[in-house]
């Protein structure tokens, strides 16, 4: 079985999570984009851990987890992450953890580039994380970047960097007026970060494939969502990879290999990290108490998240761009508190109503068309079976499903790692 979970909306939906709950079933994780400029958060009974690199199966001690070479890595931060894990018990060896030696390295400078464009832009900025992930990106498709394997290449290695820190300095000191990349200090740099990691670099492909080959069941997953997708997210403030399911197979380095099952990652309402159009969006005591309710604060960064209501017509784009063919809605036992459940239903644009998700200057005018439904008033962390949800919870659960037109698998109603229920 080869299952992708991926994001439906902006991000933060509880990937990280469903990831560590479906662990269980699956011998191998790959992250197939993205770096660590997002987080998962995954609470179990050894505490609380926020992954920003590792795939969220290096929780399960019987899980293979794999960095896939559409990943772009920071050696440092993943050292980092291994170095926190180590601290709570979570040994992580080289059987357990494979990076791939196509994968892109993500260089100070690339994180010096962003807080310096990201400055540069002041209020007309993306709502970068800083960690480079938008620079890195872009100098993978001028070819001009260094990947995991040429780790093993010392001498070769150097004069690359030597080639490329001369041609990046044209932009840092001639573009922005900063201080030049020293070529000596980032070879250092890779030698002391990127000597820690080089027992866990190998060909992933190869090892995905005779895995496949012996019957495993591999786990896809994602970064974010699909509105922060390279392609089809709101650009610009977008991620700089492709976080949607297709792209799964190609970014873990086996694009002969066709997915057999996707499921979209959901919130019960919205949440949203970062600048750019987000129309269902609350404001005042309404959206502070959501945000509050939720603990919506960024994993990777800290950030208070944008909160809204269930948006039926962003959520419709993700499932159909994503095709999902079932979902897993997270956080419903948040909902709990409210008297009326707030749901963006549709959007009005100068003053027509829509379903459609719109695109370019068009969303910049949307407005949210509300509806409330009845609350449930009913800590449901408990509930095991939907036969011991409250009425207006399996209403609201309903609506969504027929709105999606995707049934909802499996339902979160807590933050312990079984507080979940299986539909089917």
């Amino acid at each position: 079985m080869r299952t992708a979970i991926v994001g439906i909306n902006w991000g933060d939906e509880g990937k990280g999570r469903m990831v560590d709950l479906l662990g269980r079933e699956y011998d191998v994780v790959v992250r197939y984009q993205g770096g660590n400029n997002a987080g998962h958060t995954v609470i179990n009974e050894r505490g609380k851990f926020i992954l920003n690199l590792l795939p969220s199966g290096i929780l399960r001690p019987e899980c293979v987890n794999v960095m896939g070479p559409g990943m772009v890595i920071d050696l440092e931060h993943l050292n980092g992450e291994l170095a926190r894990l180590k601290e709570k018990g979570v040994e992580v060896t080289p059987d357990r953890l494979k990076i791939s030696d196509r994968a892109v390295i993500c260089m100070p400078y690339h994180r010096q580039l962003d807080v310096l464009e990201e400055e540069r832009l002041a209020d007309k900025k993306f709502g970068s994380t800083r960690r480079g992930i938008g620079p890195v990106y872009g100098d993978k498709y001028m070819k001009k970047t260094l990947r995991m394997g040429d780790l093993f290449q010392e001498e070769k290695l150097m004069q690359r960097l030597i080639d490329i820190v001369e041609w990046r300095n044209l932009t840092v000191v001639g573009g922005y007026g900063a201080r030049a990349i020293s070529a000596d200090e980032t070879y250092e740099w890779l030698m002391r970060e990127g000597g820690k990691l080089k027992d866990y670099i190998c060909d992933t492909t190869r090892y995905l494939e005779q895995a496949d080959k012996a019957g495993k069941n591999v786990l896809f997953e994602a970064q974010l969502g699909v509105l922060r997708d390279v392609d089809f997210g709101i650009v610009p403030y977008t991620s700089s990879s492709p976080t949607i399911a297709s792209y799964a197979p190609i970014g873990a380095g086996v694009p002969f290999l066709p997915l057999d099952k996707t499921v979209g990652i959901i919130k019960a309402y919205s949440s949203c990290v970062g600048e750019g159009p987000f129309t269902a969006e609350l404001f005042g005591e309404e959206g502070d108490r959501l945000r509050e309710a939720g603990g919506e604060y960024g994993a990777a960064t800290g950030r208070p998240r944008r909160v809204g209501g269930f948006d039926v017509v962003a959520s419709r784009y993700g499932v159909k761009m994503q095709g999902a063919t079932t979902l897993a809605l997270t956080k419903m036992d948040v909902l709990s508190y409210l008297d009326k459940i707030p749901v963006c239903v549709a959007y009005e644009i100068d003053g027509k109503r829509t379903n459609e998700f719109p695109y370019g200057e068009e969303l910049l005018r949307a407005k949210p068309v509300y509806e409330y439904f009845d609350g449930f008033h009913t800590d449901i962390s408990a509930c095991r079976s939907i036969e011991e949800l409250p009425e207006n919870a399996v209403k609201y659960l309903r609506y969504i499903e027929k709105e999606m037109g995707v049934p909802v698998e499996y339902l979160s109603v807590g933050a312990d790692r079984d507080a979940y229920i299986k539909l089917f």
